[in-house]
């Protein structure tokens, strides 16, 4: 899924955040996941997850986030939170097999959002 963010500019600015990481995974010197984790001061969050589907099923995923969660936490998150689209069926039952890890669905929140453009 892709969004209006999603674009050189936006990537340049990311990199050049302290409190912001972009982390990959290769393999053979091609990219086959990344995703992105940022520290506001108050809590840590890990979104953008992605993995080709060639490369699914092989722990890259869990791997990601696992380094996303460690540069956390070396930023003082003591609370980290993953942002899934509902209506991506593979990414909500990657995120709920990540369970045995502490990550769990928080039912208790609704987001909302807004585009400027």
């Amino acid at each position: 899924m892709t969004s209006i963010t999603d674009n050189i500019e936006v990537l340049r600015r990311l990199l050049q955040l302290a409190n912001t990481a972009l982390l990959v995974a290769e393999h053979q010197n091609r990219l086959v996941g990344t995703v992105t984790a940022g520290w506001d001061g108050w809590r840590g969050n890990i979104y953008r997850l992605a993995v080709l589907p060639a490369y699914q099923k092989r722990g890259i995923g869990r791997l990601l986030v696992n380094e996303a969660e460690n540069f956390l936490v070396t930023k003082g998150a003591q609370r980290i939170g993953g942002l899934v689209a509902r209506d991506e069926p593979l990414a909500v039952s990657f995120w709920d097999a990540l369970a045995d890890d502490g990550f769990r669905r928080d039912e208790s929140f609704v987001r909302y959002a807004k585009s400027i453009e």
